[in-house]
């Protein structure tokens, strides 16, 4: 059994594909249109009259076509020339704009003391690892981080939740 390799400058046209029939003439044609070849007078004429216009009159052609063509606007990508001041643009922007906090903390500052049953029972119900009497002395010994590394949903009902038994919270 022997294996046959072939050279791709040997292959004819009809040993390919008809795919690759039609494909490689269109790639002559663009290795041709690259050469110095004369242009089409008709876009010769057009290239020549986009090049006289001045920058409005250019902008006006633009959007003038979007209109007419139905083309829309597409983010271009930033340009590749002037990286290090786009990275300094971009990094004294993040310096500017505050962080927005993702994980809080939820913290018992005080307590209503004609609601001290009420806020006991609440934190109980949060940690069910805590007896009674564990949850009695947490809540007298505030202020004290009640839970940690909450969502801001979750923390803003917890603090809604306490708050309405009578407890201060304070979100950290």
């Amino acid at each position: 059994m022997s294996l046959r390799l072939f050279n791709p400058r040997v292959i004819s046209r009809a040993a390919l594909p008809s795919t690759s029939r039609t494909f490689i003439p269109s790639i002559r044609r663009l290795q041709d249109s690259s050469s110095d070849a004369p242009a089409n007078p008709k876009l010769e004429s057009i290239v020549d009259q986009i090049a006289s216009l001045n920058l409005v009159e250019a902008a006006d052609l633009a959007q003038l076509l979007k209109t007419k063509l139905n083309i829309q606007d597409v983010a271009m990508p930033a340009v590749a020339a002037a990286p290090a001041a786009s990275a300094d643009a971009a990094a004294e922007a993040e310096e500017d704009k505050p962080k927005e906090k993702t994980i809080f903390s939820v913290k018992l500052e005080s307590i209503d003391q004609t609601a001290k049953a009420k806020v006991i029972k609440e934190v109980k119900a949060l940690n069910p690892t805590m007896n009674l009497v564990e949850a009695k002395k947490f809540v007298e010994s505030a202020p004290q981080v009640l839970k940690e590394g909450l969502t801001k949903e979750d923390a803003e009902k917890l603090q809604k939740a306490l708050e309405a038994a009578g407890a201060k919270i304070v979100l950290e």
